[in-house]
């Protein structure tokens, strides 16, 4: 993987767009890195991180030639969830205020979850609460193996209302009501197997090569199919089999096949050559 560079090469991609409370980088090719930096905090949410994070994940929304972003979290924690000053602080606001405060949160998880290039969480050391919700959120997520997760939002006498979108889409409605409303701690092994996590690697090295991989294997594959390809999970999801569907998936591969980009990638297959866009 080429190294990350810090100046805006990748078209409509504005690296000074972030705070310092979080990272953007880009390589030539296409992959972005977004780093959580607060890890004298263990990376964990307040108003400011989740602020940043939305203006990052919106710039990403933009960022045309973007193929694939990884998120991870700075110091060797992916992200402990929220931060306990914060907590503390919303403990004497309003409801309404909290509402609001809440409601940031949820549209930031919105705003990752809708970023149109592949996403992956590289996930060390621990993802809480809101940290396994941002795993949850994203299209993959690879973790080390002595990885720890949690919904423990239980213990404290709440609910992990904002992330559960994403975690229930993730790993079932039986599971997470089991893991809600335990809040019990578990490892890497037990998120892969319940689908929080796609792939576990032994460590950061591991995780290294899997960025490494990763990017390499995205390459191949054309720009806009990739946005297309995650279009069409959205748009098929839990849905009948019915004609309004079947004609809905015809027209998505017949738009793709007149594309410029589906009519380059099956000639390059016929004429036994690589697409422009992985040259």
């Amino acid at each position: 993987m080429s190294h990350p560079i810090a100046d805006p090469l990748v078209e409509g991609l504005d690296t000074d767009a972030t705070s310092p409370l979080v990272r953007l980088e880009a390589t030539l090719e296409g992959v972005a890195i977004v780093t959580i930096n607060r890890p004298d905090r263990r990376n964990a949410f307040d108003a400011a991180l989740i602020a940043a994070l939305s203006e990052t994940f919106e710039t990403l929304h933009g960022a045309e030639h973007v193929r694939l972003v990884f998120l991870r979290g700075a110091g060797g924690m992916f992200c402990a969830g929220a931060d306990l000053e914060w907590m503390r602080a919303a403990a004497g606001h309003t409801e309404d205020d909290n509402r609001l405060d809440a409601m940031a949160m949820a549209k930031m998880f919105k705003l990752l979850r809708d970023i149109p290039a592949l996403t992956v969480a590289m996930v060390q050391g621990g993802a809480y609460g809101g940290g396994a919700g941002l795993a949850a959120a994203c299209d993959m997520a690879i973790a080390t193996a002595d990885a720890k997760f949690s919904f423990a939002e239980v213990k404290l006498g709440l609910v992990a209302a904002t992330i559960s979108p994403y975690v229930v889409e993730a790993i079932g409605p039986r599971t997470a009501r089991a893991l809600f409303a335990t809040g019990r701690t578990f490892d890497a092994a037990h998120a892969e197997k319940i689908g929080l996590v796609t792939q576990v690697v032994a460590d950061d090295a591991g995780l290294e090569a899997a960025m490494a991989a990763l990017s390499t294997e995205m390459m191949a594959c054309g720009p806009m199919a990739v946005i297309e390809s995650k279009k069409i999970v959205e748009l098929v999801a839990y849905q009948e089999i019915d004609h309004r569907l079947m004609d809905d998936t015809a027209r998505a591969i017949a738009r793709m096949r007149v594309s410029e980009e589906g009519q380059e990638g099956v000639m390059a297959f016929l004429e036994k050559r690589k697409p422009s866009w992985s040259e």
